[in-house]
């Protein structure tokens, strides 16, 4: 990976410039009489910085003293003994004048000599008690966890003559967060420094702390009637009473977020000037205009009221909308949804006509899913031109290059997925467009793309069959139909292939077929691999049309056509949040979800609609995708294993939660606003609800799904209200990746394991590491949490399996993302989807190199009745830059395996109980272990992917990934 970026010594990010290397090694040939070219020192630096791109692969940026150190090796190996020691010795001189020059910061300081520049201009000298009274009121309720006074000291070092106010608030954040590692409470004083400097630049510069509560709420009011004024904010908000509104702002909520949380929100969310640079929000400012953004649905009688309550929810974090919603919600254009997905006609117009909407959808924020089955594939005779199709890989060459193209409103890049049915003429050629090899012209880098696949694929891999490509202008109906119908008009049109019948065909091994998908998945992380029937069998909306794909994170599943594009309003309710003494407060969770529906559904009203076709689509039926985070922080506070039938039992159950208490608000909104347009004729009116519809997957394919169908709450009332009122939204459930929103909670995502107990979290202003603050926790309560105890966690990697000292119990609590067995995510992922009635975001971690074991996981994740899964994420060899640890001490190795799961027999890669029945089961995923390296490169942590032998990703000695 190219480094873009470098780390100076006071930990401040700037680019990198391989210039700056080459005067260096130019200065030190000079001085040592050694002969050089510019061709040769060219050559030289660009050594240099190919090492550093392989030790830093991971994308971290390196320190300045790691590429010196690279530098000084690169010299010494290629023969320059002279110059290596001239530039060392100029390191070390240069090491010395800081050294000095730093000293006489400390002697000015002691002095009284230094002077602060303050943002009027006027200089006063700079006073060492204020540091320290700053840094003790940010440790309130911490001071018997905080080193106030070497912080001060640090702090000290990083001061200079004249220098502003605001870089000195900057130096203290940058050295407070620099020990978050050592203890979450560092955190919450890096957060309380940011506050204090977001303060000063919303409120003013002269904002008086001993009065903030007066002058946070008059700021509140006069920064909303300023980002009406300056086109930021919509002038509807003047409608609310302001000043009233400022008293429902809860102060002390802006120090409910981690560091990184608020840090978030002051880079990206907060609405500000694009000319100036201005903020207008505090975080509770923020909550606030979100909150009445979405109330500008409500009756204007009660909408005053209605944000209250909206503020309340998501302010304390109960509940937190989607980033569009974030970004815009009360904004001049609210672009409020998530997700939009298309179906492209086979028509020159109409694909060109998709690619702008593309356009169009990106500009505002919209992630985007694209069907391109319907188009004819490469070869077949275009009768109007008279010649053959070049299928649909140019074309989505060019949806790849538009969404590189697309700024999402400035704040993040234009996303886009491809979806193609399994059995398209194309489908090869789609499986690797996003391989590093080949021709260009035929690659996508920028684009995801997935793989919709319908059963009787799934079928005929089982059985070793073959399976036919077809052309969809010969075959125009199989992308509308699924399921039974699916498996009886294809069958057909094999055999119209048999009899000569089409023109453009190819048959092939299933298993083949199969096997390529797996290995380009192992290879390029692409396409995934989601499942067409399970997507529709179970939708609520199979009255008026057809799933054709899902979104860009797979947990969509909308009808679509030429006249909708589908579109999804998405929020998360926090999990984490929901706990108390570590039992999950079921009644908070309705109160939540409840409060959380009506945000959605207000959501569809006040949203701007960048197409028609978006607008026509969500207004008709109205879906919303309520989803979850923080999952395992939940799982932490209730002391429960993610790799255990107690996890699988709390997903069940939380899923039924918000299943039940989402359709009942969806029926109360019903029966207050009315039923959704399309709403007669659904899976709803017909009394079908999304756990019901599990029989209905098993009938439609003649196999079981093993997966628990009682509830553990009574459904009566919800099926009563149902049939009584109707409901507001065709779908109400999806969970999404969550990303950022986690962040800002400060969680860990969505429905996920966590990655890492320990690793480098990086933003604008630099890096700094991070440790599992409930792990932390757990090790406090046991007197195991030390300075040596963080260095062998680092040394380890983040895994605490092989650290002697920590009981059993917190290792099987805390276990990284790869050390669960996948098994667990995917069963806990299919008794959580039975009550949602779109899908879930489902990443697939795994640790090894099998491609039978990856086909295993997939081939379980359908037979479960999973509707989609998201990217697969594979662990290869690692190494780790470990500072202030010593190898000897750690050693050197440590192996993490996966549990095997027993009682099951393979047949040709597919694994299958050994009962009567065809329910499918995974085979044991194999063991691996995790290589450390020996050496001790300089300070910090970051990963780097170590090089190494190509290997087999589906156990074939002639398979493409060997070749």
């Amino acid at each position: 990976m190219a480094i873009t970026t470098i780390k100076k010594r006071n930990g401040e990010i700037v680019d990198f410039a391989p210039l700056k290397i080459s005067a260096a090694v130019a200065k030190a040939f000079l001085a040592t009489g050694t002969p050089f070219t510019q061709d040769s020192l060219t050559a030289f630096t660009e050594s240099v910085v190919e090492k550093a791109e392989i030790f830093f692969a991971s994308g971290a940026a390196p320190q300045v003293e790691n590429i010196q150190d690279i530098v000084e090796k690169t010299l010494m190996e290629r023969g320059y003994f002279d110059a290596a020691k001239a530039y060392i010795l100029y390191r070390k001189e240069h090491e010395k004048q800081r050294i000095e020059k730093q000293q006489e910061i400390i002697e000015k300081i002691e002095k009284k000599e230094l002077f602060v520049v303050k943002s009027s201009g006027k200089k006063e000298k700079f006073n060492e008690e204020k540091l320290r009274k700053t840094l003790a009121h940010a440790a309130r309720g911490y001071e018997g966890i905080v080193d106030i006074e070497a912080l001060v000291g640090l702090c000290k070092e990083a001061v200079y003559d004249e220098i502003t106010t605001k870089d000195i608030r900057k130096a203290l954040v940058m050295t407070v967060r620099s020990w978050i590692e050592q203890d979450p409470a560092y955190s919450a004083v890096a957060e309380r420094l940011l506050l204090r400097d977001l303060y000063k630049r919303v409120i003013g510069d002269n904002v008086d702390f001993d009065d903030l509560e007066r002058s946070y709420r008059e700021a509140f009011v006069n920064n909303v009637k300023d980002g009406v004024k300056a086109g930021v904010l919509d002038e509807r908000l003047l409608e609310f009473d302001l000043k009233k509104m400022s008293q429902k702002l809860t102060l002390e909520r802006d120090e409910i977020f981690t560091y990184m949380g608020l840090q978030t929100l002051y880079d990206r969310y907060f609405a500000r000037d694009a000319t100036t640079g201005r903020i207008f929000e505090t975080p509770q400012g923020f909550w606030m205009r979100v909150a009445m953004g979405i109330a500008l649905a409500e009756n204007k009688k009660s909408r005053e009221e209605h944000a209250e309550g909206f503020y309340n929810l998501i302010s304390a974090l109960l509940f937190v909308p989607s980033t569009p919603t974030l970004f815009n919600a009360g904004t001049t254009h609210p672009q409020l949804s998530s997700c939009y997905l298309t179906t492209v006609e086979d028509d020159l117009a109409h694909i060109f006509k998709c690619i702008g909407d593309n356009a169009q959808l990106s500009k505002w924020s919209g992630g985007l899913g694209n069907d391109w089955t319907n188009l004819r594939g490469t070869g077949a005779l275009i009768k109007k031109t008279g010649v053959e199709s070049q299928g649909i890989i140019p074309f989505l060459k060019i949806a790849n290059d538009t969404t590189v193209a697309i700024n999402r409103s400035g704040k993040r890049r234009g996303a886009t997925c491809a979806y193609l049915e399994t059995w398209h003429y194309d489908i090869e050629d789609f499986l690797e467009l996003r391989k590093n090899t080949g021709d260009e012209r035929r690659r996508a880098h920028d684009m995801n793309t997935a793989n919709w696949v319908p059963d009787l694929f799934m079928k005929r891999v089982q059985e070793d069959g073959d399976w036919t490509l077809l052309s969809p202008d010969e075959t125009p109906d199989l992308h509308h139909i699924y399921g039974k119908e699916f498996e009886k008009r294809y069958t057909e049109y094999e055999k119209m292939v048999a009899e000569g019948k089409l023109q453009l065909y190819k048959v092939v091994k299933a298993r083949d077929l199969w096997k390529k998908m797996i290995s380009m998945l192992f290879e390029t992380g692409h396409p995934w691999i989601t499942f067409k029937d399970p997507c529709n069998i179970r939708s609520p909306q199979d009255h008026v049309g057809v799933v054709h794909s899902s979104n860009l994170c797979t947990e969509i599943t909308l009808n679509t056509s030429a006249q909708e594009t589908a579109v999804c309003n998405l929020g998360s309710v926090n999990l984490a949040r929901h706990v108390k003494d570590k039992k999950f407060d079921w009644a908070m969770m309705g109160t939540t979800v409840g409060m959380a529906m009506r945000m959605l559904d207000n959501v569809i009203d006040v949203n701007f609609y960048p197409t028609p076709e978006a607008k026509a689509a969500n207004l008709r039926h109205r879906p919303v995708g309520l989803g979850v985070l923080g999952f395992q922080d939940a799982l932490y506070m209730m002391d429960i294993r993610f790799d255990s039938e107690e996890c699988v039992a709390l997903s069940d159950e939380m899923m039924e939660q918000v299943s039940y208490h989402a359709i009942l608000a969806s029926a109360e909104l019903a029966r207050e606003r009315g039923t959704y347009e399309s709403y007669k004729g659904s899976k709803w009116e017909r009394g079908i609800f999304p756990i019901d519809t599990v029989r209905l997957l098993e009938e439609e394919r003649g196999i079981k799904t093993d997966v628990d169908r009682r509830s553990r709450m009574d459904w009566t009332a919800v099926r009563t209200a149902v049939q009584k009122n109707g409901m507001r939204n065709s779908n109400c459930m999806a969970i999404a990746p969550t990303a950022t929103i986690s962040t800002i909670s400060g969680t860990v995502p969505s429905i996920e394991p966590i990655y890492k107990n320990i690793y480098v979290k990086s933003n604008q202003t630099g890096e700094f590491v991070v440790v599992n603050a409930h792990l932390v926790a757990d090790l406090k309560e046991r007197n195991l949490w030390d300075y040596e105890m963080l260095g062998k966690i680092k040394y380890n990697d983040g895994s605490i399996a092989t650290i002697k000292e920590i009981p059993d119990h917190l290792k099987e609590k805390y276990k990284e993302t790869f050390e669960v067995d996948p098994v667990w995510v995917i069963k806990a992922a299919a008794y959580r989807g039975k009550w949602i009635d779109q899908s879930q975001s489902v990443n697939i971690f795994f640790k090894g190199t099998s491609g039978r074991d990856i086909s295993n996981l997939y081939v379980y994740a359908w037979a479960m009745g999973l509707k989609t899964t998201y990217y697969l994420r594979t662990l290869a060899i690692s190494q780790v830059e470990k500072s202030t640890v010593n190898a000897a001490e750690f050693g050197t190795t440590h192996k993490r395996s996966f549990a095997p799961v027993p009682g099951e027999r393979e047949i040709a890669g597919v694994s299958i109980a050994d009962s009567g029945t065809k329910q499918l089961e995974v085979s044991p995923v194999a063991s691996s272990a995790v290589v450390m390296s020996e050496n001790i490169p300089p300070p910090s942590l970051k990963l780097a992917t170590a090089g190494g032998p190509k290997l087999c990703a589906i156990d074939d000695p002639t398979c493409e990934a060997c070749q």
